[in-house]
């Protein structure tokens, strides 16, 4: 299935890592907390049920005192090459899907990060509100995880 284009935002990746790796990095909870969040900040992981109908919770403490909440229900999980998850991520971003997708290429990882939003409106304003800065940093921390792993 493809996404609209009009209310997606993608991020590609090519991981110099291989596919189990990538993987396991991006799904097991004890490695989660180390590239979840952005530089700088911690993860704690409240609930993770990685499987088809299961619940995620993570929060991050902010420097006010208050948490950031991320949240979802994974609604699809093919091993190593899918995963969709609904995901809320309190107070900025609510009632998006995020579609991860994972193909090997040889020793390295292709990597499909998107974002579904409700409306074409609700993705550009998420967008402004600094989209690829803020998953592009994460991102930038899981691929320093992964070298870890190497």
């Amino acid at each position: 299935m493809s996404l609209p284009k009009n209310r997606t935002l993608t991020i590609n990746k090519l991981f110099d890592a291989p596919l189990s790796v990538v993987w396991n990095a991006w799904t097991d909870p004890k490695h989660l907390v180390k590239w979840w969040a952005p530089k700088g900040m911690d993860v704690t992981i409240i609930e993770h049920n990685f499987s088809v109908g299961g619940v995620w919770k993570y929060s991050m403490p902010m420097p006010n005192g208050d948490s950031f909440i991320s949240e979802g229900t994974y609604l699809e999980i093919i091993p190593n090459e899918k995963i969709v998850t609904t995901a809320d991520f309190k107070p900025m971003t609510t009632n998006v899907e995020i579609h991860v997708l994972f193909e090997e290429d040889g020793d390295k990882t292709k990597f499909t990060f998107s974002v579904l939003h409700e409306t074409e409106e609700y993705c550009k304003q998420q967008e402004e509100m600094g989209f690829y800065n803020g998953w592009g940093s994460t991102l930038d921390r899981f691929a320093e995880t992964l070298q870890s792993f190497l």
